[in-house]
């Protein structure tokens, strides 16, 4: 006896609370609902770095290779982008960005003279920072994520020879380091936002620079003249670079109590156009009418609407899914007034 009265007691106690809690978030619900949406940008910035290779020479065909290092303030940012905002101070912002770069590459040209036209391709290699942050329904949300990654890089130029060790250079690179992800979410009550983010870490660069040319030593002075882009150089760079295609999706839900069994007082108010009922009815813990669907009649219709919880084992409608809003009687006369169901 005294354990059927004690399971009793808390069974009357659990929902008690939860219908107070259910109160509250329902009220709320009604008025407010977490945001969704979905941005992208893109960047263009300087960049400034220093190189280094070596040439070989055969006749007009020269190759080799260079590798070169470069600092970028190459940053993709936004903010925004939210749709539904509702009574929540709800915002949204991502941002992605390279601060540095390398790349390791092969080289192979023709030269006419004082002018070397050549293509290159090779590894690239860089740091690249991902962080989104989304607050929503009362909810925040921050997540980062930091890598170094490898990619692949090609590209092409023309170099000209002011002085026999002095080079002014010209030359493209296409940049891919692949694409850094970040995904989220968190759930509290009825609500869950999530969040997820992708970087394309591809970009194209273009810079201007100069090199001096070491010349071999072991090389004769007639060797020399035959040869004149042979040999060892260093030098620096600097230009732009633009690229870098940065989206996100900012994602919200609201999982209702709608269970038939929490409900009193009900009487239909209309039809949908997939025969879905919108019902009239009091929740067993509040006088607050309100304009709803029944959790056990979604379930028939749109069954990927519904969640069963797994504490009290009611049913729960997500109205995001449905497209549609929990709302109190008053709403719905001032939102229904001059239109059909």
């Amino acid at each position: 006896m005294r354990r059927f009265r004690f399971a009793a007691l808390a069974a009357v106690l659990f929902v008690a609370v939860a219908g107070a809690f259910s109160l509250s978030v329902s009220a709320a619900y009604a008025a407010c609902f977490p945001s969704q949406g979905s941005n992208s940008a893109t960047a263009s910035s300087w960049v400034a770095g220093a190189q280094a290779g070596y040439n070989w020479q055969q006749g007009s065909f020269v190759y080799g290779f260079e590798s070169d290092l470069s600092g970028t303030g190459l940053k993709s940012s936004m903010s925004g982008g939210l749709t539904n905002l509702s009574c929540f101070s709800d915002t949204a912002s991502t941002s992605a960005n390279v601060d540095w770069y390398g790349t390791v590459r092969g080289r192979a040209g023709w030269t006419a003279g004082k002018v070397l036209f050549y293509g290159t391709g090779g590894l690239a290699y860089g740091k690249v920072d991902l962080s989104s942050s989304f607050n929503s329904a009362g909810l925040l949300l921050n997540s980062s994520t930091s890598s170094t990654r490898t990619g692949w890089v090609a590209g092409g130029g023309v170099e000209y020879m002011l002085q026999p060790n002095v080079i002014l250079t010209l030359g493209y690179q296409y940049v891919d380091l692949g694409t850094a992800n970040l995904a989220s979410s968190t759930t509290v009550g009825i609500f869950t936002i999530g969040q997820t983010a992708s970087a394309r870490a591809a970009f194209q660069v273009v810079t201007a620079g100069l090199n001096w040319r070491f010349s071999p030593t072991d090389t004769a002075p007639q060797g020399l003249a035959s040869k004149p882009w042979e040999g060892a150089y260093l030098g620096g760079h600097a230009g732009g670079t633009w690229g870098f295609m940065t989206n996100a999706n900012y994602s919200g839900q609201t999982i209702v109590p709608s269970d038939i069994r929490l409900k009193r007082n009900i009487t239909l108010a209309g039809r949908l156009d997939d025969g879905l009922g919108l019902y009239q009815y009091r929740y067993l813990w509040s006088d607050t009418v309100y304009v709803g669907v029944m959790a056990q009649e979604v379930a028939l219709i749109h069954p990927e609407a519904v969640v069963r919880g797994v504490l009290d084992n009611y049913l729960r409608v997500d109205y995001g899914r449905l497209g549609l809003k929990l709302m109190t009687l008053p709403e719905w006369d001032a939102r229904s007034k001059g239109e059909r169901l």
